[in-house]
């Protein structure tokens, strides 16, 4: 299974609740922090609600 390399690359300051839990819940903890989850549809849901705050790369193993 493909794994998504997730970063958050901009501040949550002045977004949505919703979008400070998304991002909070993809464990992220602090900004241009980077994280690993593999490739489901509930993780590909959760960037793409926050899509405008995170860098998403596919990573193959």
């Amino acid at each position: 299974m493909a794994k998504l390399r997730i970063t958050w690359k901009k501040s949550i300051i002045g977004t949505p609740e919703d979008q400070r839990r998304t991002v909070r819940a993809l464990g992220l903890r602090k900004l241009h922090q980077t994280v690993e989850h593999n490739d489901t549809p509930q993780i590909l849901g959760m960037v793409h609600k926050v899509r405008h705050l995170v860098e998403c790369v596919v990573v193959e193993d």
